[in-house]
C-alpha cells in the first residue's frame, strides 16, 4: 500500500481563503476586522520565524496584526501589565504570547492571565476544560488544525481506535480530547507506556507528537492506518524529518501527513480561524 498524502499546505490555503472572505464581509458590513496581538519576548531564532509566518498569515486573511516585540530582559510584571492592557483593548480579539519565554517568566501564569475569550492559542485552562466537556470555545490550534485537516480529507474518526504518542499540554492532551469528542476510542502513550510498539500497531489513527526525530519506525504502523506526524526536526545534515519514519510508514498507511507541509500550516490556519471566531463573538455577530 502507498499512502495518500494529506496536503496541509493546500487545506490551510483553502481555510485561510475562507477566513479572508469572512473578514472582507465584516469590513463590507461596516464592522471592524479582527485584531490579533502577537507578543514575542527575546530573540529566539525559531520563534522569530514562527511569529513572522503568523504575521504574514494575518495579512493573507485580512486580520489586523499588532506586534509587541519585547527584550529578553522584560520582567514578568511588565509582560503581565501588557497582557492586561490587551485584555482591555476592544480592538484586540486575540492575544498570542510566543513560546518559549525567558526562564525568569512563568509561562503558566502568563497563559492564565490572558482573557479566555482572547486566548486564540487555546491554551487557557478554561478553554481546555470547555473542550473536555464537549462544549468547545477557542480550541488548541494544532489539534484543531488536525481535526479540520481530517474532516476536509473525508476522514471520520468516529468508531476508530486512535493512538496519540505524546502527552504535552499543547498537542497530546487536547488532541485526545478532540478525538474523544469525535467519538474515537483513544489511547495516549507516554514515557511510562510499557509496550509502545503494540499500542502503535493497533492504531487506525496514529498521531505522533514527541519532538524526537523518526522515533516511530514505519514497520510499527498498522496496515491502512491514518498517520498524522506533528513533529518537525532538523537533522545534522540539514534535512527536516518528522517523529515517524516517513518512507516506510507511507508503504503501510492509507493516509499520511508529510513533513514539512502537513500539520505545520494547519496550526497557523487554525489560529486565524480562532481569531475570526473570537472577533465575531466579541462583536456580537454570533453567540459567545
Amino acid at each position: 500500500m502507498t499512502a495518500k498524502l494529506i496536503d496541509g499546505k493546500a487545506i490551510s490555503k483553502a481555510l485561510k481563503a475562507d477566513v479572508r472572505r469572512a473578514t472582507d464581509e465584516l469590513a463590507a458590513r461596516g464592522a471592524r476586522r479582527p485584531g490579533l496581538a502577537v507578543v514575542m519576548v527575546g530573540e529566539d531564532p525559531a520563534s522569530g520565524i514562527y511569529v513572522r509566518n503568523k504575521r504574514l498569515s494575518c495579512e493573507e486573511t485580512g486580520i489586523l496584526s499588532v506586534a509587541h516585540d519585547l527584550p529578553a530582559t522584560t520582567s514578568e510584571a511588565t509582560l503581565v501589565a501588557l497582557i492586561d492592557r490587551l485584555n482591555a483593548d476592544p480592538a484586540i480579539d486575540g492575544i498570542l504570547v510566543q513560546s518559549p519565554l525567558p526562564k525568569h517568566i512563568n509561562p503558566h501564569a502568563i497563559i492564565e492571565r490572558i482573557d479566555p475569550a482572547k486566548d486564540v492559542d487555546g491554551f487557557h485552562p478554561y478553554n481546555v476544560g470547555r473542550l473536555a466537556l464537549r462544549k468547545p470555545t477557542l480550541r488548541s490550534c494544532t489539534p484543531y488544525g488536525i481535526m479540520i485537516m481530517l474532516e476536509r480529507s473525508g476522514i471520520a474518526p468516529r468508531g476508530k481506535d486512535a493512538v496519540i504518542v505524546g502527552q504535552s499540554n499543547i498537542v497530546g492532551r487536547p488532541m485526545a480530547l478532540e478525538l474523544l469528542a469525535a467519538a474515537a476510542t483513544i489511547t495516549v502513550c507516554h514515557s511510562a507506556t510499557r509496550d509502545l510498539r503494540a499500542e502503535v500497531g493497533r492504531a487506525a489513527i496514529l498521531v505522533v507528537a514527541t519532538g524526537k526525530p523518526e522515533m516511530i519506525p514505519g514497520s510499527w504502523v498498522r496496515e491502512g492506518a491514518i498517520v498524522v506526524d506533528v513533529g518537525i526536526n532538523r537533522l545534522p545534515d540539514g534535512r527536516l524529518v518528522g517523529d515517524v519514519e516517513f518512507k516506510s510508514a507511507a508503504e503501510r498507511a492509507s493516509w499520511i501527513t508529510p513533513v514539512p507541509g502537513g500539520v505545520g500550516p494547519m496550526t497557523i490556519a487554525a489560529l486565524m480561524k480562532n481569531t475570526l471566531e473570537s472577533s465575531l463573538a466579541r462583536q456580537g455577530l454570533v453567540a459567545a
